[in-house]
């Protein structure tokens, strides 16, 4: 029997009604929070250029390139706006286009990743298929991450797929981006974008992958609660590595279609029912993540 047969046992019908309703008025709080980090990063280090300001500009600005995906992940889902236009055009413009990435095509593949979590078929299994690693693995990996190696190649691989005709709306937001910093006197600015996106995106992608499913009990189990897992996260983890309810990743394999901003209410209904008992599918923040990932 699978999840979805038997949440009637932890939830009632009126409240996965109610967790499943979209918001527009919440979906456009997404777009903006996110847009107004970024704009809040650069205009710090535009007004106050120091080594200080320069940091937290790149920390912040990463984390909101993976909120970005993130929201081409919702928006793949149809889980943020109410109408599947508004999803995939204004997730597109707004999300895609900036991360190069097509919520089309993304939907595809990641609908797959559900469709097959706890098997073999997974596509994303790779990327967390190892877990269990010793510290020092998990340090090679880490470095390899901070020092810009898995950022250049992952940017060189994406640049030997790249086709104009497609992905011009990717080169305009650069564009326009370098314009912007332009006219505010600060043209050197935007290598920060750049910094944050070979140096310190992957190091939060990393935590976030093996947050998600490289520290469950049974990889190779359909149970969500087996397969996948959730990680309760601090205010700045949730500004730096979290970003738009991602952390609530069991949660959204049991119900896909639940917005992201109500599976926060969805896991203290399913914890104060008892859903999680015998399972070890909780982390308490990224340092229990790291911990649970070198535990061999």
């Amino acid at each position: 029997m699978t999840l979805s047969r038997y949440l009637s046992d932890y939830l009632a019908r009126d409240e996965l009604v109610a967790l499943n309703r979209r918001s527009n008025i919440r979906a456009w709080w997404a777009f903006a929070v996110n847009w107004g980090l970024i704009a809040a990063a650069f205009a710090l280090v535009v007004h106050w250029p120091n080594p200080l300001t320069v940091v937290v500009a790149v920390l912040v600005i990463a984390g909101r390139q993976l909120g970005l995906g993130i929201l081409v992940h919702d928006c793949a889902h149809q889980a943020l706006f109410r109408g599947v236009r508004a999803n995939m055009q204004i997730g597109q413009a707004l999300a895609g286009w900036p991360m190069n990435i097509s919520v089309a095509a993304y939907r595809t593949y990641h609908l797959a990743h559900h469709r097959h979590a706890g098997t073999a078929a997974d596509p994303d299994l790779g990327f967390v298929a190892a877990y269990p690693v010793t510290a020092a693995s998990l340090r090679r990996k880490l470095w390899r991450d901070v020092s810009g190696q898995t950022g250049l190649r992952d940017l060189r691989s994406m640049l030997a797929r790249f086709r104009l005709a497609q992905e011009w709306p990717w080169l305009a937001f650069h564009a326009g981006l370098l314009a912007v910093l332009v006219l505010a006197g600060a043209w050197w600015a935007y290598g920060l974008w750049w910094v944050a996106y070979l140096f310190v995106y992957p190091v939060i992608m990393r935590l976030r992958q093996i947050g998600e499913h490289g520290v469950v009990s049974n990889r190779g189990h359909p149970d969500p609660r087996m397969n996948t897992a959730t990680t309760h996260v601090s205010w700045w983890e949730r500004l730096l590595i979290a970003p738009n309810h991602v952390n609530w990743h069991l949660e959204h394999h049991v119900a896909g279609g639940v917005p992201p901003y109500r599976l926060a209410r969805m896991h203290q209904l399913l914890h104060a029912r008892g859903f999680y008992d015998g399972h070890d599918a909780l982390s308490r923040g990224y340092a229990d993540v790291v911990r649970r990932a070198t535990r061999v």
